[in-house]
């Protein structure tokens, strides 16, 4: 039975972004996770770069080059007082990046298009191709059109053409513990439920570090959430917002392709904390509509 005493009546605010869903691909399991791992590893929306997450692994059966696999998922931010196209690009370069340094350099890895009702379609030859120098070249393979980037342990291949769409970015909720150890449990425990959902991924994990819009050093983007610092309690004094007996508040970060599957994300990762000795409140980040468009209400997960 769920505990609905221990959620706040609070909202967690969400905001729209562009999702590129793919496949890796590669001969073994440890350059697999590597890949995977390092093309993912930093969460750096909020620095205006790219940020991408693990949605799932996948058995030779389920990739188009019957090896093992994973679906990653990367998203770029959107500048609504610009022209979508200004986004679109920026994220294609930062994409790149990330394609090129962290998979592409790992022996015999691939990459396939994952998209799910694409808006439209990014052309990998001018940023990710073209570092064959000029003598990669265009083929059929597993019933795609792939780029075969010749590199010194051949070759690198690439889908020609990887979609893009929009999602949601952002949806959050904070786990109010009151020691270390319910931290741990409560943490691990929402975010093995949360990979259970396809559509998905936890950017940040468990994160120690939420955050605000407003800042006194713009420069560096988001600072700390200061009223929700146990460490400052004291300092603040009525200012803080943090409940008695709570030293620790981790946040978990979903990004995913749908509002739908966000919601069932976060449903089912509150539910998998709500009996772990120490979980004192569950509550959500929001900024009074600032950061997005999309309210979360949390208690209106349970109806």
């Amino acid at each position: 039975m769920v505990k609905k005493t221990l959620i706040e009546y609070t909202y967690a605010e969400a905001f729209e972004g562009i999702l590129c869903r793919v496949i890796v691909t590669a001969d073994d399991e440890e350059t697999l996770r590597k890949a995977a791992e390092d093309a993912t590893a930093t969460p750096s929306i909020v620095i205006g770069r790219v940020e991408g997450g693990i949605e799932k692994w996948l058995s030779e059966k389920e990739t188009p080059d019957r090896r093992k696999g994973a679906i990653l998922q990367f998203w770029g931010g959107i500048d609504f007082k610009k022209p979508f196209s200004d986004s679109l690009k920026k994220f294609e370069i930062e994409l790149s990046y990330r394609i090129r340094q962290d998979i592409l350099v790992k022996p015999f890895t691939a990459v396939f298009d994952a998209s799910q009702k694409a808006r439209g379609k990014m052309d990998m030859m001018e940023r990710v191709g073209h570092c064959g120098d000029g003598y990669e070249w265009v083929e059929k393979r597993h019933g795609r059109e792939v780029i075969i980037v010749p590199i010194m342990v051949p070759d690198f291949i690439i889908e020609r053409y990887l979609g893009y769409a929009n999602g949601v970015m952002g949806a959050n909720f904070w786990i109010m513990c009151r020691n270390k150890k319910a931290l741990k449990e409560a943490g691990e425990q929402a975010l093995e439920a949360i990979h259970k959902i396809e559509g998905v991924v936890t950017s940040f994990d468990i994160c120690s570090a939420g955050s605000k819009p407003e800042t006194r050093y713009p420069w560096i983007g988001p600072t700390t959430n200061h009223t929700y610092c146990p460490s400052l309690k004291r300092k603040l004094m009525k200012e803080s917002k943090v409940p008695e007996s709570v030293g620790y508040i981790p946040e978990i970060v979903i990004n995913g392709v749908s509002l739908e599957a966000v919601k069932r994300a976060m449903k089912i990762g509150i539910e998998a904390t709500l009996n772990v000795d120490g979980v004192v409140k569950i509550s959500a980040g929001n900024y009074g509509g600032k950061l997005g468009k999309h309210k979360i209400y949390l208690h209106e997960l349970f109806k």
